[in-house]
């Protein structure tokens, strides 16, 4: 017996050691924050998500996609972010005759096209533009130093960097770990005017123009509202108003940080293209834009007729989808407000194309945006680039542990906890970063190949087919109604939303129409 326990201690002694030297290389190593946050118990975890696809058939009974399509989508982030090879055995993972599967036609003449360094020059064509800027169609959307921790905006910002590709700064300002790398920015003014606001929480022109007159800052884009709680204004909580963030924001530590749900510099379309020309003469002739979710289509309308009837353009306006992410939101906000992007982005187009005004603004989409198939099928809808923020968050090893309200990111991506943030290593993650966006680029570039084409903005509406039924397939081009260039001059088209709220918009306000008051009294809805 005494033998037999002597040999059973030498056993836990052994398990012992070997826990204490893998808790220990969890430590020291540099390529999973998770690991070093949590030493030995992340490989429970991963344990878990490996055999999940595997044994799905067993744990989940509901048949919903949602589960396996949020961790495939993740899965290739992660293996382009790290250059492990994507193929995939077996043939496709899609149902190719279930409703809603798209695809690309491919050419039996494919193109040879040896760069995948894709871009798109914005600005330059308006009053006042005088410094357009070259920028990849694939770059990182809006999130904010204080919803991100420090080292993942440093992160983010070398990554774009080392990539060539622009990084949106989000409403909360620049922060000294934006400026640490030198990567491209496009700073985000929100309703807060974060860097550029008064004591009062008002805007400020002086602060504006200290910053935006920085040379590392390339465009500037105003936030009208964004797809995951348009309408809604958005707040930090206290615990997460750092020093840090109070100097970069001008807001008081302690408190609560709050974006209004609306802008205080305008209150009406023709008074939002003002401010927007008055940015751009204070940056020195920077592009400059706005960026928005559709909500009510008279709101938009009357900012179209504001730039027909004004002649002040804006050089971009990037359109947020419902379907966008965020840190925390109401989950009725995040379900059931707003317009897709597809949908909100063909508005946006084709009210520009009808009046003739397309050539002289680029359009930008975001919105659940993260393979090369999503940039190909958003640009055949009418955009001229693509942001995306999910994709670049997997490849800082995001793993969507959904506690980003929380201050207790277990990645330390979305914290103020420096004990979490510290362990995410920079250059590690921005080599991520940019190895996603370049890997992304390429698969798109091999799509366009495919396709003969050689640049994706060739691609239109007629390139992507739809499945309807097992038995209706059609393309984007047939399935949709799109404008003739100048249509709206001449005419209202036989298009609902146009029928029905082109005629009573107002550049002077974003009030609702007589026509909508009268609807909505009588209650014709």
């Amino acid at each position: 017996m005494a033998g037999w326990q002597s040999g059973g201690w030498w056993v836990v002694a052994v398990v012992l050691g070997a826990l204490s030297a893998l808790g220990t290389a969890d430590l020291l190593q540099k390529r999973s924050t998770l690991r070093r946050n949590y030493p030995l118990l992340a490989h429970f975890r991963y344990g878990l998500e490996y055999i999940g696809p595997e044994m799905r058939q067993y744990f989940i009974e509901s048949d919903t996609d949602e589960v396996p399509f949020s961790r495939q989508q993740r899965a290739l982030v992660y293996q382009r972010s790290k250059s492990v090879n994507d193929t995939v055995p077996f043939g496709t993972q899609q149902d190719v005759y279930g409703p809603d599967y798209e695809w690309i036609n491919h050419s039996l003449a494919p193109e040879h096209v040896e760069s995948f360094d894709f871009r798109v020059v914005i600005g330059g064509r308006t009053d006042g533009s005088t410094q357009p800027y070259s920028a990849s169609v694939f770059n990182i959307s809006a999130m904010s130093f204080g919803a991100l921790s420090a080292n993942a905006i440093r992160a983010l910002n070398k990554g774009a960097k080392l990539g060539g590709f622009y990084h949106d700064t989000g409403e909360g300002s620049i922060s000294p770990y934006h400026r640490e790398f030198g990567g491209d920015l496009v700073w985000e003014i929100g309703s807060g005017y974060f860097g550029c606001r008064d004591e009062h929480g008002g805007f400020d022109l002086e602060r504006f123009t200290a910053n935006a007159r920085d040379p590392q800052v390339k465009m500037i884009e105003v936030k009208l509202s964004q797809g995951a709680k348009p309408g809604h204004g958005g707040v930090l909580p206290a615990p997460k108003v750092s020093a840090e963030i109070s100097a970069t924001r001008g807001v008081p530590m302690g408190v609560d940080c709050v974006s209004p749900a609306r802008h205080s510099a305008f209150d009406t379309p023709v008074g939002l293209l003002q401010f927007v020309a008055r940015l751009r003469e204070a940056s020195g002739g920077k592009p400059t834009g706005f960026k928005l979710a559709i909500g009510h289509p008279w709101e938009w309308f009357g900012i179209a007729k504001a730039m027909h009837e004004t002649g002040i353009l804006p050089d971009f306006i990037v359109v947020d989808g419902a379907e966008g992410g965020t840190g925390a939101a109401p989950a009725e906000f995040i379900d059931h407000v707003g317009v897709p992007m597809h949908e909100a982005l063909m508005l946006v187009h084709n009210t520009l194309v009808g009046l003739d005004l397309r050539g002289g603004i680029n359009i930008g989409a975001a919105g659940r945006i993260t393979t090369a198939f999503d940039i190909a099928r958003t640009m055949a809808m009418g955009a001229d680039w693509c942001n995306a923020a999910r994709g670049f968050m997997f490849a800082l090893g995001c793993i969507q542990s959904q506690s980003c309200h929380t201050d207790r990111c277990p990645t330390g991506v979305a914290t103020q906890d420096p004990a979490r943030w510290r362990h995410l290593d920079v250059p590690d993650k921005a080599t991520r970063v940019a190895n996603f966006h370049q890997h992304t680029l390429k698969a798109l570039r091999d799509l366009l190949a495919a396709a003969g084409l050689d640049h994706p903005g060739q691609l239109g509406p007629e390139h992507i087919l739809r499945r309807l039924s097992p038995t209706e397939v059609r393309s984007l081009a047939a399935l949709y109604r799109f404008l003739d260039a100048g249509e709206l001059l001449h005419r209202v088209p036989e298009h609902a939303v146009f029928k029905t709220f082109w005629l009573e918009a107002r550049s002077d306000s974003f009030a609702p129409p007589d026509r909508v008051r009268r609807m909505r009294d009588s209650k014709a809805w």
